[in-house]
C-alpha cells in the first residue's frame, strides 16, 4: 500500500529531476503547444480527408508527383505488421516508456533532442487515436519520386520523421564535437 511519506518522496524526487532539467516555462509551453498542434492538424486533416475522398481515390495536387490519396493502414510504415493491432498498442506503451526516460536523461543543451523527442511522441499519438477509434490509421500524403510511389502517409507520421531526424542531427553534432575535441588534444 502507498503511505503518504513514500508517496512524498516519490514526488519529490520527480521534482528534482526536473528541476535537473532546467525546463522553463517556455519550453514546457511550446512542448505543449507542439503536441497540440501536430494532434490536433493530424486529426483535422484526416477528418477532412476522411469526408472528401471514398477510400482508395485520390486528387491530383502536381500531377505525376504529389496526390491526396485516402488509404487505411492496419500496418505500420510500408504496411508491416498488418493486422496486428495489438502490437501497435504495446509498441506505444515501451515507445512512451523509452522517450520519457529519453528525454529525462537530457540535458538543458539537447534542444533539438527535446523537441524532437516531443515530435516523435505527438506523431506516435495522432496516429494511436486512429488505432483506437478505428483500428486502422488514415493515411493520405501521397508522393510519386523519381518513378517511385512512396508510401501514403499522414500528419503524425512527418511529426515522427522530422522528429527522430532531429534526435539523430543531435546526436551526429555532438559526436562530432567530441571527435573534433580528442582529435585537438593529440
Amino acid at each position: 500500500m502507498l503511505s503518504i511519506s513514500s508517496f512524498f518522496d516519490y514526488n519529490v524526487s520527480w521534482v528534482i529531476k526536473l528541476k535537473r532539467l532546467e525546463i522553463t516555462h517556455k519550453h514546457i509551453i511550446l512542448f505543449i503547444l507542439t503536441f497540440i498542434v501536430v494532434v490536433f492538424g493530424d486529426q483535422l486533416t484526416k477528418t477532412i480527408i476522411d469526408h472528401t475522398l471514398q477510400l482508395n481515390t485520390g486528387y491530383t495536387i502536381i500531377d505525376n508527383f504529389f496526390y491526396f490519396t485516402y488509404a487505411h493502414n492496419t500496418g505500420a510504415a510500408w504496411g508491416i505488421f498488418q493486422g496486428h493491432l495489438n502490437l501497435f498498442f504495446i509498441i506505444s506503451v515501451i515507445a512512451t516508456i523509452g522517450i520519457v526516460y529519453y528525454f529525462m536523461q537530457t540535458e538543458p543543451y539537447h534542444k533539438l533532442t527535446r523537441f524532437g523527442l516531443v515530435l516523435v511522441f505527438s506523431g506516435m499519438i495522432g496516429n494511436l487515436i486512429d488505432r483506437i477509434t478505428f483500428g486502422y490509421v488514415r493515411d493520405f500524403i501521397d508522393f510519386i519520386i523519381f518513378g517511385y510511389d512512396f508510401p501514403i502517409f499522414n500528419i503524425a507520421d512527418i511529426a515522427i520523421t522530422i522528429g527522430v531526424a532531429l534526435v539523430i542531427l543531435e546526436v551526429g553534432i555532438e559526436e562530432y564535437k567530441t571527435w573534433k575535441m580528442s582529435k585537438s588534444e593529440l
